[in-house]
């Protein structure tokens, strides 16, 4: 679970009576789709037949571009989902990952999960080699990559959610 009980008004959007502009949600999506994608070869690398990551990544980024409809894209992020669930591992948390980033067209607070579930699967990857670190190593990466506009936003939320994302954006 990666959705909070009580939802913080600036991840909501504006046409839902939130704070969050369309601009803004957009963003987020970009945001949510650079780490679902920084991690998606540990899927491909355990299915490469199979593009359903892949394509809720790019439908993520259509739908942020305002190419594609908000129930489209987070259809694909649930086929994405529906790709994770017979796996194990890194290859499981890239694919999650990847739905996550595409839900975010319809739930802002889903690029939580996209970034959470990448720091999962760099980290199941590396527990192969005995890398510690690679979890963190992978969130720094991410907060590098969130937008300036977002940054504080989205440090606040990470910190308020870290306990429901099973605390991966803690030190």
């Amino acid at each position: 679970m990666i959705l909070p009980a009580v939802r913080d008004p600036r991840l909501v959007s504006v046409r839902r009576g939130g704070s969050l502009t369309e601009a803004d949600h957009r963003l987020l999506a970009l945001w949510a789709a650079t780490c679902a994608e920084h991690v998606l070869g540990l899927f491909e690398a355990s299915d490469p037949g199979d593009d359903r990551p892949r394509a809720a990544i790019e439908a993520a980024r259509a739908w942020a571009r305002g190419e594609a409809g908000m129930m489209t894209t987070r259809a694909i992020g649930g086929h994405a989902m529906g790709a994770a669930r017979p796996l194990r591992g890194a290859a499981r948390f890239a694919a999650y990952s990847a739905g996550q980033a595409a839900c975010v067209a319809h739930v802002p607070e889903h690029d939580l999960g996209a970034a959470a579930y990448a720091i999962k699967a760099a980290a199941a990857a590396a527990a192969q080699h005995r890398c510690r670190e690679a979890g963190r190593v992978e969130r720094d990466w991410q907060r590098q990559q969130i937008p300036a506009r977002l940054r504080t936003l989205v440090l606040e939320d990470q910190s308020r959610r870290s306990s429901i994302c099973w605390s991966v954006f803690e030190d």
